[in-house]
C-alpha cells in the first residue's frame, strides 16, 4: 500500500450500485479499482487475486452477506462498508471496519472515508514518530484492528519477537511492535521501563514494595500479578519520584 495509491475492491450484489461507486470514486486519484463482485465467493477469490488495500462492501447480499467475508480479509486490509441500512453499524465496527456509509452515498462523506483511510494509512506507516499522551494508534491486536490510546496503555512485556499490551479499557493481546520500538516512541514523563521485557505507565502504579536483593515489585490497577523491578532500573524510577 502506498500513501498515494490505493487498490480498492468494490463488494456489491446491485451492479447499478456498484457503477456508481466506481463513478463516485473516481474524483479520487489516489483509488484504483483492483475489481468488483456481485457475492462473496467472487470476492474471496479477488482479494487474493488482487490484494486490495480498501474494500468497499455491501452487507444485505443473496445468500452469504458481507460479515461472511470478514474472516477472508487479511487484516491489514481495510473495509469501508457500503450499505443502505443503519442496523448494521455497530456490528460493523466490533469487526473494526474504518467506515460505515449509507446509501445514497453523500460524496462530502466518501471524502471523509478517504480521508481517513488516508489518515490511518499515515498513522501506521509512521514508526518513528514520537507520540503524546493524546495520540491514537491503529495496531493489529490478537489478529484483530484496534484503536488504542495512548494514554490508556497500562503496561507493555516482550513476547519474543513481538509485545503484549494491557490497556484500562481490558484490550490485553499481543502487537508486532518490538519493546525497542515502544521505549523510542512512548512519552518518556508518562512511561518507563522497569526491566529488561517490560514498560509501564506511571500514572497506572497504585504500590510499590521492596523485594529481594535491592530490587522492588510494583503494582498496577487492573492486573492482580506485580511486576519486578530490577536493580539496574530500580535507581532510575526512584528519580523519577524524587
Amino acid at each position: 500500500m502506498s500513501q498515494n495509491n490505493y487498490k480498492a475492491l468494490i463488494v456489491d450484489d446491485e451492479r447499478l450500485a456498484r457503477k456508481e461507486l466506481i463513478s463516485m470514486l473516481a474524483d479520487f486519484p489516489e483509488i484504483t479499482i483492483a475489481g468488483e463482485a456481485s457475492e462473496v465467493s467472487i470476492a474471496q477469490k479477488l482479494i487474493i487475486e488482487t490484494e486490495p488495500d480498501v474494500i468497499f462492501l455491501d452487507i444485505q447480499m443473496p445468500g452469504e452477506s458481507g460479515f461472511d467475508l470478514i474472516d477472508s480479509i487479511p487484516i491489514e486490509t481495510r473495509i469501508i462498508f457500503v450499505t443502505a441500512f443503519d442496523e448494521y453499524a455497530i456490528r460493523a465496527f466490533d469487526v473494526n471496519a474504518l467506515d460505515y456509509l449509507l446509501k445514497p452515498v453523500n460524496p462530502k462523506r466518501m471524502k471523509e472515508a478517504i480521508d481517513r483511510l488516508k489518515s490511518v494509512d499515515r498513522e501506521t506507516n509512521d514508526g518513528t514518530k514520537k507520540l503524546v499522551e493524546e495520540d491514537r494508534l491503529l495496531l493489529a491486536i490478537n489478529n484483530k484492528l484496534q484503536f488504542i490510546k495512548v494514554s490508556s496503555i497500562i503496561c507493555i512485556s516482550a513476547a519474543g519477537d513481538y509485545t503484549e499490551i494491557h490497556t484500562s479499557n481490558g484490550i490485553k493481546g499481543v502487537t508486532l511492535k518490538s519493546l525497542k520500538e515502544w521505549e523510542f516512541r512512548l512519552p518518556e514523563k508518562l512511561f518507563v521501563r522497569i526491566h529488561r521485557s517490560t514498560i509501564i505507565n506511571l500514572d497506572s502504579i497504585e504500590n510499590f514494595e521492596e523485594w529481594f536483593n535491592n530490587s522492588y515489585r510494583v503494582y498496577l490497577k487492573s492486573i492482580k500479578e506485580p511486576f519486578t523491578i530490577s536493580r539496574r532500573y530500580s535507581s532510575k524510577l526512584r528519580d523519577r519520584f524524587s
